[in-house]
């Protein structure tokens, strides 16, 4: 196996948390690589799910009060009663608060999110994998200002050993067994109702 490459060791409930980096309503005025509308609800799936499966949420903006404006109402929303921790750095990893925050959910492997991709995702991402931790990004929970902008953050990412997913996948190999009780829930907040409607169908058949 070439140096560079390592076991797989899946991400489970036990060893995750999710990091939630600037989903605000300023930058995301400003995103142009995705429709507004799917981002919200991918970042939105995330969180619901991650709650399902009982993944710590690290949540942060930066320059809240005068530059970028607060968390997205649809994800305060979805997140009731979660500290939403503010920062001026650029990176979030570098705000003490917020690494005290990520260290004490004491998880190993950490899924980032962010607005924007190349700098509120990457920079902690990198970070983490430079703090020998697991470092994933969900991709299509994040979002960028140009097409350049996304393609460069992704290079970036992986050039540093960032591992690189969506949103569903990396909560679908943490759910890991369709037969955990969390699995509707898990189904529902990624928006697969189908998959829900397939269980009825077969259940309705006595498969």
């Amino acid at each position: 196996m070439p140096e560079n490459i390592r076991p797989y060791e899946p991400l489970t409930s036990e060893n995750a948390a999710l990091v939630l980096v600037d989903h605000q309503v300023g930058l995301m005025s400003g995103v142009r690589d995705y429709p507004i509308a799917e981002l919200k609800h991918n970042v939105i799936g995330l969180a619901k799910a991650a709650q399902a499966l009982k993944l710590p949420i690290v949540v942060t903006t930066t320059a809240r009060d005068s530059m970028w404006g607060p968390t997205s109402p649809e994800l305060v929303e979805a997140l009731p009663g979660i500290q939403i921790i503010d920062r001026s750095t650029v990176n979030a990893f570098d705000d003490p608060p917020v690494a005290r925050a990520i260290e004490a959910t004491g998880r190993n492997k950490l899924i980032f999110a962010g607005l924007s991709l190349e700098v509120c995702a990457a920079f902690p991402a990198i970070t983490a994998v430079g703090r020998g931790l697991g470092a994933y990004v969900a991709v299509d929970a994040c979002g960028t200002f140009n097409e350049t902008k996304r393609q460069a953050g992704l290079l970036r990412m992986m050039q540093a050993g960032v591992i690189i997913s969506d949103y569903a996948t990396l909560m679908i190999e943490i759910l890991k067994d369709n037969a955990r009780p969390e699995a509707g829930a898990v189904y529902n907040a990624i928006d697969m109702d189908w998959a829900k409607l397939v269980g009825q169908i077969a259940k309705a058949y006595g498969h």
